[in-house]
């Protein structure tokens, strides 16, 4: 199938297709009416990519506030049953191999390994130090000394006097020479604090790309485009969501969605 054909019959509902922006940062975008496809997107991608907008589309005339609410899989497929959830995220998983977020859960793991070693060295001289309370002897030795800005950035410019100004930048990759006088110990708490700060960045993007994936409007579109990469697969995963969606889609429920299964999908 070609995205020439698919764009034609969309644009034959009343669907305003365009093929040349950037998707406002995605593969695709759909919003009131109107579908957007990457121009970056490499051809292969074109279809599956105006199958799962266009689920949208169909979930959008079902669920008219679903943009803003994410939508219900209750109305999707007019069923409370929680295995139909559980199945479409492992159709997500296969569709998008991003839901599983590798990347980020293995740079997560890195840095969990450097603070280990960081407190490690911490413990060699203080080996009653403890994360969760106060390093007191470190406080002490901080509140005099430049290295305290270090503790909320990783790199600074610090800028000193008011008529000859003098300018000193400094990086928690270069402690040892800036602070010749800081002590080990501390040199590792400071990076162990940073260490911890890319921890919750990593975990709060790792969250908001699950929550993103798992919802409703995400888990029924990458379902549709995954019947188009490989539909026997697809039932194979999620049996109870397929034939709940059969059912339906036989029924007319899924309004013109159902001329793309059966034209352009073979279902």
């Amino acid at each position: 199938m070609e995205a020439k054909e698919l764009i034609k019959y969309f644009k034959s509902l009343g669907l305003d297709v365009h093929t040349s922006t950037k998707a406002r940062g995605h593969h695709g975008f759909f919003l009131k009416n109107r579908i957007d496809i990457s121009k970056n997107i490499p051809e292969y991608r074109k279809v599956p990519t105006l199958i799962h907008e266009f689920a949208h589309y169909i979930h959008s005339k079902l669920e008219p506030d679903m943009i803003k609410t994410g939508g219900t899989l209750k109305l999707l497929f007019k069923t409370d049953n929680p295995v139909i959830e559980k199945e479409l995220l492992e159709v997500t998983h296969f569709v998008d191999e991003n839901s599983l977020c590798k990347k980020l859960e293995y740079h997560k793991k890195l840095i969990k390994e450097e603070i280990r070693r960081q407190e490690k060295i911490i413990k060699t001289n203080y080996p009653k130090f403890m994360r969760s309370k106060r390093f007191k002897e470190f406080e002490r030795y901080i509140k005099n000394s430049d290295a305290k800005y270090l503790l909320k950035y990783d790199r600074i410019k610090l800028i000193k006097g008011f008529w000859n100004k003098q300018s000193k930048i400094y990086s928690i990759d270069t402690l040892e020479q800036d602070f010749t006088d800081m002590p080990e110990a501390f040199a590792a708490y400071i990076r162990l604090r940073s260490y911890q700060k890319k921890q919750s960045r990593v975990s709060a993007r790792i969250n908001k790309n699950k929550k993103y994936y798992s919802k409703p409007t995400e888990l029924f579109a990458r379902f549709i485009e995954g019947l188009y990469l490989d539909k026997e697969y697809i039932e194979e995963l999620a049996p109870n969501a397929s034939k709940t969606f059969y059912n339906l889609l036989d029924q007319g429920y899924y309004k013109e969605l159902s001329i793309l299964c059966r034209t352009y999908l073979h279902i």
